[in-house]
């Protein structure tokens, strides 16, 4: 039995393992909207909740930190240039279509490129994306939130780990009992 230490194995991407396939959406912190992949291969966050380009597969491998993003409606891969933009991809296996989910103490995610380290995926507040070289992982631009798409529930509720999926906003009851008990 051969063991990897744990520095070591974030590097290497197990192709035996089992890959693990989630569907969410990426609420984007800064557009308020969600992440879209579309048919011209463009990115951005400019999609409402349950919008069909907002939903995105979401390959994992078992180390869970590290994955590949999809849109379920045109098979593209997000992946980073060069140059630090967003594209489109028909074949996801670079390291460049890797990212890297960093969980934030703001329960936020960011998703650090596996080939341009330091390099984050990021949109405006007018949600088109950021280059990825003028990101930091600070940047309210690269705060992401996983949502499982309108009407989705958990395949096993409960199952989940805490703060997987976030339901917000809060129901138009929580909001009234709330201000009613501040009166």
């Amino acid at each position: 039995d051969h063991l990897i230490p744990d520095s070591e194995q974030s590097k290497v991407t197990d192709r035996v393992s089992r890959r693990l396939i989630r569907i969410y959406q990426l609420y984007s912190r800064t557009s308020g909207k969600h992440v879209q992949v579309l048919p011209n291969k463009k990115i951005n966050a400019m999609a409402d909740d349950g919008d069909v380009h907002a939903k995105l597969l979401v390959e994992t491998d078992t180390f869970g930190s590290r994955v590949r993003i999809k849109g379920a409606e045109t098979g593209f891969y997000i992946c980073m240039n060069k140059k630090g933009k967003l594209i489109g991809k028909t074949n996801g296996l670079g390291r460049d279509c890797i990212f890297t989910e960093i969980v934030l103490e703001n329960n936020y995610t960011a998703l650090r490129n596996a080939r341009y380290e330091g390099w984050y995926m990021a949109f405006t507040r007018r949600g088109r994306p950021r280059k990825g070289s003028r990101t930091r992982q600070h940047q309210r631009e690269v705060h992401f939130m996983k949502r499982l798409p309108k009407g989705q529930e958990p395949a096993l509720p409960g199952l989940h780990r805490p703060f997987d999926f976030v339901r917000f906003p809060f129901s138009q009851r929580t909001k009234r009992a709330r201000f009613q008990s501040q009166r």
